[in-house]
């Protein structure tokens, strides 16, 4: 499928989806953090003529990250009329939360704690505006290496480009005219005080990864693999205890 192709097929998909929903969604709403995902994402969102709501919510937030958010947001307000943006600042929030659990304070727990405060955030924007929350995860960070936070940024209504690799969503990217300097963003999650970036993190290129995901010979398949084996419970469903009758 071509690019253009596949762009029309998944903002048909999306509409789709919320005409068939037993009530049907009034909105779309997005978080948008300045990266390739939550861009192209939302531009698919917007491409359906639905009313798509925008968020940036910096938490501690690097400027040039933030500052991609918003040039973002500026975009889609100027090239689609149906799309409404916001800046919801949580560093107060977060503040006041970070403070109050100063006992329990961990570096990777508050990390996450941040991304469960924006889908917060995204689901009472949602309850407000009588919306379904968008999600912006892909192929290999959904379901290859888990690259997410479980419930956190995982927490969504649906899931456009969960079926797409890094590098079909940058492709797209391309093709919507995202803005370039988002384009060659190095990708990051801003979940953290010293900017690490995605592939800082995981210890593999996106490219390296998508290739020892689909090859079980690749020389980097076992390193995906015990970055899999980590993360493998959040991409299953949470335990639940049968009781026999």
């Amino acid at each position: 499928m071509k690019v253009s192709e596949k762009i029309t097929y998944i903002s048909n998909w999306i509409k789709n989806y919320v005409e068939h929903t037993p009530s049907k969604a009034q909105s779309l709403i997005i978080g948008i953090s300045g990266g390739i995902d939550s861009s192209v994402s939302s531009t698919l969102s917007a491409m359906t003529g639905l009313k798509t709501i925008v968020l940036s919510m910096p938490i501690k937030q690097k400027l040039t990250q933030h500052d991609l958010s918003l040039k973002h947001q500026d975009w889609l307000i100027k090239n689609f009329k149906n799309v409404e943006g916001h800046t919801i600042n949580l560093d107060e929030l977060f503040k006041n939360f970070e403070s109050s659990l100063s006992k329990f304070n961990n570096e990777l727990g508050m990390a996450n704690s941040r991304a469960r405060l924006r889908m917060a955030t995204l689901y009472q924007v949602a309850a407000a505006n009588k919306g379904i929350v968008v999600g912006t995860g892909n192929k290999i960070e959904d379901f290859g290496v888990g690259f997410y936070t479980k419930y956190g940024d995982g927490g969504v209504d649906i899931s456009p480009i969960a079926d797409c690799n890094k590098s079909e969503v940058w492709e797209m990217g391309r093709e919507l005219n995202i803005l370039k300097e988002i384009i060659d963003a190095p990708p990051t999650d801003g979940l953290w005080d010293d900017g690490r970036t995605d592939e800082g993190q995981l210890g593999l290129t996106y490219k390296n990864l998508e290739e020892a995901m689909n090859n079980p010979n690749s020389l980097n398949r076992e390193k995906y693999e015990k970055i899999r084996k980590l993360n493998l419970h959040k991409m299953q469903p949470i335990p639940v205890c049968k009781i026999p009758n």
